[in-house]
């Protein structure tokens, strides 16, 4: 009988546990609340009510706007978020297979709610101190972008420059390309090069979220984060508890070059794996200016993607990536390194990544996650110039005269890296992130010069035609290494009401090189000389060893609900660049030369925040100044070099020359702001605008390519079953603070207009159409950031763009 009752109990615990451990399906429709219609990639989180609360599941709603979760039996909290609707929050109770739906609310300001990854924790822009500008897949799609900058330029503080259409760049605050570090889904792109065009690189189709973090964060980056971050995550796949395949076809036309753009993706998955697989063609003629045509402004270029997810383990997710993205024909019609009628292109231009992570989430009850990071990403950059010029030298037989017809530089990036993160939830309202971060970027340079030499005797007759092929390494092959430890602690106090976040960073940076001569060798007439005569030593092999630290504070309080403000402080730094240190640019009668014991730049900077995020008014207000030392600037000096080869071997000698210097140091202060206000049902007001001022303070002048002042305002109107209509009135003062060989530039506004529908079903499928016009008046206007790099004195004039895109 004692038996019996046991063996009852035991199998009563047996069917206990099976049902406590029962996996139960739920299912459901995400809708909107005012339309009804099925709304796609919403992005559901499942976090169960405690004491489980560590545990955690989620999905993507399908094109169809369906979803499907296998969850215990339990409690839970359901988090619905996605960009245009209000983040709303479902209490559920599970205890069988049910059928949940969903309505969402449109929200037509944002409030905050965008989850952001760029400070290494996943938080949303309302729960962090920084600075940040966000930029999702549907502004891309809603305005007429042709590279990445183009759209980031929208944004309070970030302004556009750029050698042409397609080759362009971001300034932050005031701030340019080689003191701010560029990201790709978390890896790093090193170039540090003035005309490689890193942001042009990215596929907009292909763009997720960009999430610019406005200010120094060298405490989680490393070198060259002074001025900020700009992190570019591009579309992934995604798990779900059913399989599905899905897909997207994206044309598009620009009426101002004669764009023509086509792209295409496909997803597919299950529960414990995803495939996406993308492509896309663009090609434009030179674009067309209120003044005529801008000659060389073409370009061509294509992108292919694949990314693969696998979950070998509860908890444990491995992710591989590849992205090959490259251009052709690109011209460059502005640029300093191309002055005069240089005629110039990128004849080949691409970034190639490999990329590959593996993350553990909530290891134990302290540690709630471990992420493993490694990539490697190659660049190459291949110029055609053709010089246009011609010189004739007066010699005792006669004339001489020389014609270089083709300058063809070329440099390859290659940069390795891994990253070990790791995060910790050791006290309660605690939260704390450590790890190493560890990259090194090798460098090559080549050039060929092809000059005609032709020499008429003084009758002017020609005697003799020598074709010469001079062969040059501008930087010697060389690399730059970088390995840092980073750790950041996040606390909550007060209720909440009171978060402070405390990180710092320490880096050791090895920079080595071979030796660099200014010229490798020369072929006279087909004849090759691998030792020609007078060859000069312009850098010795070397090591070099730099060592800086950089840290971080926030704080950010909570006024009253909806209303914060911030301080954030930091000290940053940039080691110099290999083309800062192994620089050698020959004029003629003088050399631009770098310097292989240049010390790093540091930087200390203040920021205080005003934000508001009411359901009807969004705003955020910063001011800022931002202090570096130990700049890097060209000084007058000389050029010690010693002959290697000919009669005057070993014999050492000089030239007059600018060389890169440790010696200034300068301030940038200003403020900027953005606002949204729901004025009324379906109509909201924006605007932004920014003001910069920056000094060199050694000197007593202005610093080079500071934005105007500059804004924006604006008007949206919804209609909730057709779509949208947007208007706005973009304006830059007269920039007349420049330095030394900058040009003043004038004012200007410019109007554009964009307008899309809603998504039209098809049955099978989903279309939705965007159009718009940019500089509806065909204004003429310069760029001061544009301008005064190079040759481009005017931006392009009126463009209509149309697109679509289809989803199934």
């Amino acid at each position: 009988m004692n038996k019996q009752k046991i063996s009852i109990a035991l199998l009563a615990i047996v069917f206990s546990l099976n049902t406590m451990a029962q996996e139960l399906r739920v299912t459901g429709t995400v809708r909107d609340s005012i339309t009804n219609q099925t709304i796609e990639n919403v992005a559901i989180e499942v976090v169960p009510i405690a004491p489980d609360a560590s545990k955690s599941f989620s999905t993507i709603s399908t094109s169809r706007g369906t979803y499907t979760l296998n969850l215990p039996t339990g409690n839970y909290i359901f988090t619905l978020r996605i960009i245009g609707y209000r983040t709303q929050e479902f209490e559920i109770h599970l205890n069988a297979d049910s059928k949940e739906d969903f309505t969402l609310s449109p929200q037509p300001i944002s409030l905050g709610e965008v989850v952001v990854s760029s400070l290494r924790v996943n938080r949303r822009i309302k729960e962090l101190p920084t600075p940040l500008a966000v930029i999702g897949k549907y502004d891309y799609q809603r305005q007429s972008s042709v590279t990445l900058s183009n759209v980031l330029a929208t944004e309070p503080g970030i302004a556009l420059g750029g050698d042409g259409v397609w080759a362009t760049n971001v300034n932050i605050r005031g701030l340019s390309e080689n003191r701010l570090v560029t990201l790709i889904d978390g890896n790093r792109v090193e170039t540090a090069t003035d005309l490689t065009a890193s942001l042009s690189m990215i596929d907009v189709n292909e763009i997720e979220q960009v999430e610019v973090v406005k200010g120094a964060q060298s405490s989680l980056y490393g070198t060259g984060a002074m001025g900020g971050i700009v992190n570019i995550l591009t579309k992934d796949g995604h798990f779900s508890n059913s399989s599905y395949v899905s897909g997207n076809f994206i044309s598009g036309f620009a009426s101002a070059n004669e764009m023509k753009t086509g792209h295409v993706a496909i997803n597919a998955g299950g529960k414990k794996w995803y495939v996406r697989v993308s492509g896309t063609l663009n090609n434009a003629n030179d674009i067309r200016t209120p003044e005529g045509i801008l000659e060389n402004s073409q370009f061509t270029s294509n992108n292919i993607a694949v990314k693969l997810g696998v979950k070998p383990l509860t908890n444990h997710t491995l992710k591989f990536q590849f992205q090959r993205n490259w251009g052709a024909d690109v011209g460059i019609p502005g640029g300093d390194a191309f002055p005069g009628p240089a005629t110039a292109t990128y004849s080949d231009i691409g970034r190639q990544l490999f990329a590959a992570s593996y993350e553990v989430e909530n290891f134990s009850e302290k540690l709630s996650g471990i992420k493993v990071n490694l990539f490697n990403q190659y660049i190459v950059r291949d110029v055609a110039m053709i010089p246009n010029s011609v010189t004739e030298i007066t010699i005792p037989t006669g004339i001489q005269r020389i014609t270089p017809e083709l300058v063809t530089p070329s440099g390859e990036h290659l940069t390795n890296g891994a990253q070990l993160q790791t995060t910790w939830n050791i006290l309660q309202n605690n939260s704390l992130i450590a790890g190493v971060d560890v990259w090194q970027r090798k460098l090559t340079t080549e050039r060929e010069k092809n000059i005609r030499v032709e020499v008429f005797n003084p009758a002017g007759e020609l005697v003799v035609t020598n074709n010469m092929v001079r062969g040059e390494t501008p930087i010697p092959t060389s690399t730059f290494g970088s390995a840092g430890f980073f750790v950041q602690n996040e606390t909550k106090l007060l209720n909440d009401k009171l978060k402070m976040v405390i990180g710092g960073r320490f880096d050791g940076i090895k920079v080595e090189n071979e030796q660099g001569f200014d010229i490798d060798y020369l072929i006279m007439n087909g004849v090759l000389n691998e030792t020609p005569t007078n060859q000069r030593i312009t850098f010795n092999e070397g090591k070099e060893y730099n060592t800086s630290w950089s840290a971080n504070a926030g704080v950010l309080f909570s006024i009253i609900q909806d209303i914060d403000v911030s301080l954030n402080l930091a000290r940053s730094f940039r080691s110099p660049s290999l083309e800062e240190r192994f620089k050698y640019i020959d004029l003629g009668n003088m050399v631009r030369l770098g310097d292989p014991a240049l010390k790093p730049e540091s930087g200390y900077s203040a920021d205080l925040g005003f934000r508001i995020w009411k359901p009807g008014l969004s705003l955020q207000i910063g001011a800022f100044s931002n202090w570096l030392a130990d700049m890097i600037v060209e000084v007058p000096g000389e050029f010690i070099y010693t002959i290697n080869t000919g009669p005057s071997e070993g014999i050492i000698d000089t030239l007059p020359a600018l060389v890169n210097a440790n010696i200034s140091k300068a301030m940038l202060y200003g403020a900027d702001f953005g606002f949204e206000y729901s004025a009324y049902s379906g109509i909201v007001l924006f605007g932004s605008g920014a003001y910069i001022i920056g000094k060199d303070t050694e000197m007593d002048t202005n610093l080079p390519l500071i934005p105007p002042i500059n804004g924006r305002i604006g008007i949206r109107y919804s209609l909730p079953k057709i779509g949208s209509f947007e208007t706005t009135l973009v304006a830059a003062a007269k920039q007349d603070k420049i330095s030394d060989g900058e040009q003043v530039t004038e004012g200007y506004h410019r109007i554009d207009i964009a307008v899309n529908s809603v998504k039209i079903n098809l049955g099978f499928s989903k279309l939705q159409l965007f159009g718009g016009i940019d500089n509806l008046l065909d204004q003429s206007y310069t760029n001061h950031l544009s301008t005064n790099r190079g040759a481009i004195s005017i931006e392009p004039g009126r463009n209509v763009y149309l697109r679509l895109n289809l989803s199934f």
